[in-house]
């Protein structure tokens, strides 16, 4: 028989539906992501660390999941909730269903709930403090359990998903990011779909060793990130989050990478304190929770959003260009525009909201984005970025 599983939510609401994926119990902020595909992508962001993940596509698990598409070495959030769960996988990539996935991971899964009521909840009210469980299904005591969890804002997150040591980064991108007309970076080419031979060696090609060296600060690095920085021809160093100033230039850079990460931005001092000792010195280029330590470290403030972004549909506006890119975010708190030194400028803004999506130093190489420009899962309009950060290198 299925068994019961039960999202509770801190303003008092009881969601009940069937488990599947791990048993068990989670607390966690709950949150809606609304990309249509991706999920495996969003299971094994860094980013979700601590949040319970409701999608509002209605069925999740069609294509199952593969060895390739994992975006870190595991899921990261507390749960997954979703409308209905595929029973059956249809794609020749696939390794095995979501369900299995998830159960060997530990990720305790709902699914069953009106996904649209609960999105609607959080909508109008703000993401909220939220448990999942298996275990106690009893309604007041689940929601006194989610009222006294931590939540994310004050918390240092980065630090539960951060790597232990210093890595050199030597996978390229999947051939299948490589469709024709999608390379806009500085690189060795486009590998076709349709050229197998040429994925083979694509795979095996490794930077000359006199090519530009990225050392990558990684606070919860999606490994797409990476690739990319690799496929442009460049050396790719990657640090933990915790590494100081002193640690990222003795390794002679020639660019700087702020990398994406869970949480709250604010109390993450230390990434602040690096990143005004290399500024100035190199070339900096920082993605999501990168961009928002970019603007504190320049004095700027962030705030928690009401709920989020969370999809690959959100408008952002190049002001640069006048073109509106569709961009794939994952961010819970934003920079804050009325804060901002006179020597950040504004160059992209969130058009469903007007948050600032991205910022350039006026007088040092050195810019961001609060969107996800990998495109991991899609769509692939902002790549032209990290072409924008090898043309600032040597």
């Amino acid at each position: 028989m299925p068994k019961t599983v039960k999202l509770a939510l801190e303003d008092g609401t009881v969601f009940t539906g069937t488990h599947f994926g791990a048993e068990g119990e989670v607390d966690g902020e709950v949150c809606f992501n609304t990309s249509m595909t991706g999920y495996q992508e969003i299971l094994t962001d860094p980013s979700y660390r601590g949040q319970i993940v409701a999608m509002t596509y209605t069925e999740i698990g069609n294509y199952g999941v593969n060895a390739e598409d994992v975006e870190s070495w595991k899921p990261h959030l507390a749960g997954f909730v979703v409308r209905e769960r595929s029973r059956r996988t249809s794609n020749f990539r696939a390794d095995g269903p979501l369900d299995e996935y998830l159960r060997k991971a530990g990720v305790v899964g709902l699914e069953g709930i009106d996904t649209r009521a609960l999105v609607r909840r959080l909508r109008i009210h703000g993401a909220m403090k939220g448990v999942l469980s298996t275990i106690d299904l009893d309604d007041a005591s689940l929601v006194a359990k989610a009222q006294a969890s931590p939540g994310l804002v004050g918390r240092d997150l980065v630090r539960e998903v951060i790597p232990e040591k210093a890595v050199s980064w030597q996978e390229p991108l999947s051939p299948w990011a490589l469709a024709p007309g999608l390379d806009s970076e500085k690189g060795s080419g486009t590998v076709s779909r349709n050229d197998p031979e040429g994925a083979s060696q694509k795979r095996a090609r490794t930077p000359f060793p006199d090519a530009p060296h990225v050392v990558a600060l990684d606070y919860g690095m999606k490994w797409n990130i990476a690739r990319h920085l690799f496929h442009m021809d460049c050396r790719v160093t990657v640090l933990p989050g915790t590494a100081t100033a002193e640690d990222v230039l003795a390794l002679e850079p020639d660019g700087i990478f702020l990398s994406n990460g869970p949480g709250d931005p604010e109390p993450l001092e230390y990434a602040q304190q690096c990143i005004r000792g290399v500024l100035g010195k190199k070339p900096v280029f920082g993605i999501c929770l990168g961009h928002q330590l970019l603007a504190l470290a320049c004095g700027a403030r962030t705030y928690k959003l009401k709920f989020g972004h969370r999809g690959a549909n959100q408008p952002v506006m190049h002001y640069a260009t006048g073109r509106v890119e569709i961009t794939t975010q994952n961010h819970g708190f934003a920079v804050d525009p009325d804060s901002l030194p006179a020597e950040l400028e504004v160059t992209h803004l969130n058009l469903n909201d007007d948050t600032v999506e991205g910022l350039r130093h006026r007088s040092l190489p050195a810019f961001s984005v609060q969107y996800h420009p990998e495109a991991s899962a899609g769509p692939h309009d902002s790549q032209y970025l990290f072409g924008q950060f090898r043309e600032m290198l040597p």
